[in-house]
């Protein structure tokens, strides 16, 4: 266990001037060689290697070879012969590769923000394999595997449109998490009592079977398995009293064992009747759970303590579904739905204090605290779901869709446990018992009407409106901190929308909306009209919500376009409580947010052969309370702010008809870090990103593709007083081959 009282130290992967001096003569040379290359045609722009990140990627193209062409290819292109085909021709393929990130600075918040693993990896980034089986089957496989991130994928498929499928998948792939925790800019204190570097692995294999014979109803079955397995990051950080001036902060981090299963069975019929469309389908879901938090209490003094909690849950889940779509006419269309759904828990679990973690409960602990073991019970949960939808066209034009729903929700809980606390002769196990039951009744209503019978303009409005009806009732024996509750609370909701989209010119148009939202929530408590804790004490809530929004798309010359988007929104939040045992205080507007949201985006494809993509946008987030301004206040609540920039860029280009280049950047920066030390722990972002990569790619024969990748990425966070700085360098090759 290490506490530090001065920033840790950072070793980012140097970035030398020589370094920038050669990538710039690099591409100047690539620049100068293409200007001697005749122009290309242009063709469909040759397949970036997949981020290794796993499985999203920030690239314009994708590594199947029937990606759809960037932008740098929008203009026709001539006959392929055999002797120019690219890998893209062929039905298979096989996408292999391999690559090292270079790390300096905090690995497990890299491997968060870049969802990748450092050092090195590789394996098959794609694979695709069709054959033609009897008259009219299909067999398709496709896979990936890359290790060292541990993201593999295998899926299979037999398809005969005359009989049916049977398919089957394996998925796993690997989330990191950084546990680094947090940091106290007074005496910069921070901890690192367990390596940092945390990940969980989902897993998912699943197998599906479909009879679908023509003129008959179709029958589908499926099974799916899904797990979560490792560990996580909390933000329930344990505490210390090492500050200037002995106060308490919580800052020591915190992490979560994670050991989930889900076993969920399907089966779904579906039929067409004349004009009318049913499914039925049945699902059977058995869920577990076994998770751990581990709080490290107090460390380096005398008063350290390590916390294990133990949740045990386990859910048997039963639902019915069902829905219907009838085509009357061309005017009259039908629609309705159903679901009901029954669900069984059960809990057990246990909070002990020990010197170590995982340790079993013992009275004469010195630094024992308030927990709790043997815990046990469950409860039921029903859920019943309906609604209806008709869509008219009464004259050309105009389409109005008036719809209904209602949902029901009941559930009862209880469990028992025993408290324990104290050291000693002064150690005591109290049995304790509590329970729940809740439920509420939603009904909602609303009306949408389109209309585009004016030349050059669509109209659109409509209206929701939703009632709910609930109670909220809980107690335990004996009374612990007053938390019996038995409220009732009823709210109604309002929502008025209207938009417009206008088409002045086939290269221009614009687009509007405004919409205003009402939560207008009451609170009736049956037990005691003076409770002074949270949520007993409400009586009324108002929340407003009002969102203004235009869009503006234009082409503005042949090989130019833009979309400029603008959107903002005003929420405010009034309440009236008794939160003092006896006085009502009525109408304080209790918070108030407001949003600017300003992005733009702009392509611009100057020559056949190259393109350029732009995009940004401004936040400006801000959330204001009367706490932050009342008496005696002293910087322990603040206003919130969430303000912050982005940028994404991109460019590509032909080299020739069998070389492409790309580049990326991107960008954040938040600048919203409010260190209000000594009252309180600072928050807020202060963080500021890039990103910047490039890809060559060679078509080296018409079945093999190569590509190089390189990328830097950069991170500074000043809320965890640079704990969570990293630079990092990746290099990447790939190669396709088509067969």
């Amino acid at each position: 266990m290490i506490a530090t009282t001065k920033l840790r130290n950072v070793s980012p992967v140097p970035v030398t001037p020589a370094g920038i001096a050669l990538a710039v003569y690099l591409l100047a040379t690539i620049c100068a060689v293409a200007q001697q290359v005749p122009a290309a045609t242009a063709t469909a722009a040759p397949n970036p290697i997949p981020a290794p990140a796993g499985r999203a990627t920030t690239t314009t193209s994708t590594s199947s070879p029937n990606a759809a062409a960037t932008p740098a290819t929008t203009t026709a292109t001539p006959a392929t012969t055999d002797s120019d085909a690219t890998t893209s021709d062929f039905t298979n393929w096989v996408s292999v590769g391999g690559g090292y990130a270079f790390v300096g600075g905090n690995k497990g918040e890299y491997k968060h923000q870049q969802d990748t693993n450092d050092g090195g990896f590789g394996g098959v980034d794609d694979f695709h394999w069709q054959e033609f089986v009897g008259k009219s089957g299909t067999f398709t496989m496709d896979g990936r595997g890359v290790f060292g991130n541990r993201d593999y994928d295998l899926k299979l498929d037999m398809t005969d449109p005359n009989l049916g499928y049977i398919r089957a998948g394996f998925t796993e792939f690997r989330t990191w998490y950084d546990g680094s925790g947090g940091y106290y800019p007074l005496n910069s204190l921070s901890f690192q009592p367990y390596e940092s570097d945390l990940f969980v692995d989902r897993r998912s294999g699943w197998v599906e079977a479909g009879l679908t014979l023509p003129d008959l109803p179709s029958f589908i079955f499926r099974y799916e398995y899904d797990s979560r397995e490792g560990m996580m990051d909390s933000t329930s950080w344990g505490q210390t009293t090492l500050i200037p001036g002995g106060g308490q902060v919580k800052i020591v981090p915190t992490f979560l064992g994670i050991n989930e299963t889900r076993n969920i069975f399907t089966f779904d019929v579906n039929d067409k009747i004349d004009s009318t469309t049913a499914d039925l389908g049945l699902r059977y879901e058995l869920d577990q759970t076994n998770d751990s938090t581990f709080i490290d209490q107090s460390p380096l003094q005398a008063a350290n303590a390590f916390i294990t909690q133990q949740d045990v849950e386990k859910n048997d889940l039963f639902s019915v579904h069902g829905l219907t779509e009838t085509v009357f006419d061309q005017k009259v269309t039908f629609s309705s739905g159903f679901s009901a759904t029954t669900m069984e828990t059960n809990l057990g679990g246990s909070r002990i204090y020990g010197p170590a973690y995982n340790a079993s409960l013992s009275p004469t602990f010195v630094n024992n605290g308030s927990g709790y073991i043997n815990e046990g019970g469950g409860g039921n949960t029903k859920d019943y779901v309906g609604n209806i939808n008709l869509m008219l066209t009464p004259i050309p034009n105009l389409v109005i869709v008036p719809s209904a729903r209602a949902e029901y929700e009941g559930s009862t809980l209880s469990d028992g446990f025993d408290n324990t606390a104290g050291v000693g002769g002064a150690f005591t196990s109290v049995p304790e018992t509590a329970n729940s039951d809740n439920w509420y009744l939603d009904v909602a209503q609303s009306l949408e009407a389109r209309y585009t019978g004016f030349r050059d303009w669509s109209l659109y409005n409509s209206v929701e409106v939703s009632e709910d009806w609930g109670n909220e009732a809980w107690n335990s024996t004996p009374v612990l901190d007053q938390v019996n509750l038995n409220q009732d609370w009823g709210m109604l909701g309002v929502k008025y929308t209207a938009g417009a989209n206008w088409y002045p010119l086939p290269q221009l148009n614009f687009g509007g909306q405004y919409y205003h939202q009402i939560h207008d929530y009451s609170y009736a408590n049956n037990l005691n009209s003076s409770l002074v804790q949270y949520p007993g004490y409400l009586r009324k809530q108002n929340l407003t919500t009002d969102d203004l929004n235009f869009r503006a798309t234009w082409q503005a010359l042949s090989d130019v376009s833009l979309i400029t988007r603008y959107d903002f929104q005003y929420s405010t939040v009034d309440t009236w409580a008794i939160p003092n045992g006896g006085t009502q205080a009525g109408g304080i507007e209790s918070a108030k947010l407001m949003n600017h949201i300003l992005s733009e985006d702009v392509n611009w494809t100057p020559l056949p052969c190259l393109y350029f993509q732009v995009g940004g946008s401004y936040v400006l987030n801000t959330l204001t309370t009367p706490a932050e301004s009342s008496t005696g206040n002293s910087d322990v609540v603040l206003n919130g702010q969430n303000n912050y920039w982005t940028l994404d860029a991109s460019a590509g280009y032909e080299i020739n008809d069998k070389t492409h280049l790309q580049l990326q950047y991107s960008f954040y920066d938040a600048n919203d870090y409010q260190n209000n030390t000594p009252a309180g722990l600072p928050y807020g972002a202060g963080e500021q990103e890039h990103s910047l990569s490039a890809t060559l790619t060679r078509q080296i024969n018409k079945s093999v593709q190569v590509s190089l990748k390189y990328g830097f990425s950069q991170n500074r966070d000043q809320t965890s007083g640079g704990q969570n700085n990293y630079d990092a360098q990746l290099v990447y090759v790939s190669t396709q081959f088509g067969f």
